[in-house]
Order: C-alpha cells, then structure tokens, then sequence
C-alpha cells in the first residue's frame, strides 16, 4: 500500500511562486506517492489567496489555510501540521529554495526508519558574506545559550513521521519553536545536506529582526542559561563592589592620597545601572513568555479553509 504523504507549506506573499512550486511537486510526486499539499496563507497582502482557491479547484490535492492576520512563519507551520492527515509530514517554504527534488530521498531515508529526516543547506560562496556569517553567527549564539543543539544550516525543510507531528500538534506550548522542539523531543533523525536554489521571485521574508526575535524566542523556550548568567554577573559585580568599598576605606584611613572622585562614581554608576537593566530585561523576557502562555491564546485563527481541521 502506497504511503500518504503531506507536504506544508508556509505561504506569505508568494502569488509568484506557489504556482510552480504545485507544478513541481505534482511532476516529482506523480504516481509513486498519494499525496496532499497543504499551503498556508499567513495574512498575505497580495493575490496568494485567490490563487490558492484556483489551485484547490483545479487540484484535489491542493488544500489551503488562510490566516485571519499574520501570525508568524513558525505559527503557520504548525497549522499545517496540525491539518496534516499523511503518514509522514514534510514541511518547505514556498520560494524554490528548497529542491522538491529532494522529498523523494527523505521519504526514502523514513523508510529506512527515520522518524525525523532534517536537510542542512550548504551555503556557496554567491550566498554573500553578510549572510553567511550571520547564520554562523546566529547557531553559534543559539547551542551556547540554550539547552538543546540544533545543527548549523537545520532550517524547516524536514520530514516528520505521524507520530512526531502528533506530538506537535498536541503541544500547548504558545510560540511554539520548532526547530528547538523537534531535536529535544529525540527519535531517530538523518541530515542530508543540500545547496539551496536561487529564490524564484520576491524577496526573503527572514529580516534580521525577525532574525533576532526567532534566537531570543529558541533561548528562552529551552534554556534558562541566561537568567544563570545574570546570576553570576550580579554575583561578580557585588564582589568587586565590595573590594572597591575595602580599597576606598583603605585609602581614606592609612593614606593621605586622595580618592578618585566623579569620574570613577560616574562610571561605576553607569556601569552597574545598565548591567540591572540588562538583567532586568533577561527577567522579562522570561516573564512576558509566562504572561502569553498563562493566557492561553490560540497560536492562529484560520479565517477561510479548503478543510477543517481538529483544533486552532
């Protein structure tokens, strides 16, 4: 008996390419596999949602979600993750870059028994400097802060087996972090390497700021490492603290040399106000994570769909 295989695809502003990403699937997909590709509509701007009604009418295989706003990358592939009913679940974003020629050899490797099979791009000297080097930087920041490792070129281009993606779909987690999620949760996993295609049309939809927020939010959802550090620098500065406090008495008693006056106040004030507002903030972060989950909203609201799922 054939294999069902889901295919999620995020979609946000990609009227240009979802068309030839359908085609491409449908051509490597053919007869060998029974498949559904579900695209996710996160509150686009553009015409993706009413392309996405014209690809389901002309595809049964095509299905749609579109969101009530934007929600995020990350909430948009649990969605389909949740509305997945394959045995397997592979999840691509929308611009070509990642090779639908490779889903035949992921599925392959899941047979041989692989519950996670994970693809880990290999960047070529034309992706450019800049960029190289802040995903270096960005999974070096990330695996020595937090508690779990994620590979170095690991991004959502991956195959999970029907049980993992029930076990996402049946977290309560809010602002689910998915790559951390998925290599905490173990099993059986592979990576196979590729060089990411030229984006077809548009542009990237990754900023640096959105860059910044995915490493706080990875941090702060498997790693209480930073609020460890803050411990340690108050501890630090305390004791320097009170060998500056011992020095400046010293002075004052056996001594008749001056003490240092308002540039060394001025700078030590400085100095230990922003280090409480830098811990301040690792506490908040901490807090405001608490805060959303304890409200316990949903991680999106499906406006319009080609299917109903189990839950939102």
């Amino acid at each position: 008996m054939k294999s069902f295989i889901s295919i999620v695809v995020p979609a946000y502003n990609e009227e240009c390419n979802l068309p030839l990403l359908s085609q491409k699937i449908a051509e490597i997909m053919g007869d060998s596999y029974t498949y559904e590709l579900i695209i996710i509509d996160d509150g686009s701007r553009d015409a993706t949602l009413p392309l996405l009604r014209e690809l389901h009418a002309s595809n049964s295989s095509v299905h749609y979600l579109s969101f009530s706003r934007n929600f995020g990358h990350q909430s948009a592939l649990k969605a389909g993750i949740d509305a997945a009913l394959g045995d397997c679940v592979i999840s691509m974003d929308a611009d070509m870059q990642h090779p639908p020629e490779l889903i035949p050899l992921m599925i392959e490797k899941w047979k041989e028994g692989f519950d996670i099979v994970h693809t880990q791009r290999r960047d070529s000297a034309s992706a450019g400097f800049f960029k190289r080097r802040s995903s270096h930087l960005f999974y070096a920041f990330m695996n020595s802060v937090s508690d779990i490792r994620i590979e170095e070129g690991t991004a959502d281009f991956r195959l999970l087996d029907r049980r993992v993606a029930q076990l996402i779909s049946g977290s309560s987690e809010y602002n689910l972090f998915l790559r951390g999620f998925i290599s905490w949760i173990g099993f059986r996993q592979i990576h196979l390497p590729y060089e990411p295609a030229p984006r077809f049309s548009g542009t990237s939809k990754y900023t640096l700021r959105k860059m910044i927020n995915l490493a706080i939010n990875g941090i702060t959802s498997f790693s209480i490492k930073p609020l460890r550090i803050a411990t340690f620098l108050g501890l630090i500065i305390s004791i320097l603290a009170f060998l500056y406090a011992f020095y400046a008495i010293f002075i004052y008693l056996f001594t008749t040399r001056a003490i240092a006056g308002w540039t060394s106040v001025l700078v030590s004030i400085l100095f230990i106000g922003g280090l409480q507002l830098f811990v301040m903030g690792i506490i908040g972060e901490y807090i405001g994570k608490i805060l959303l989950q304890s409200k316990q909203r949903p991680d999106y609201i499906i406006a319009e769909s080609s299917r109903s799922i189990s839950r939102c």
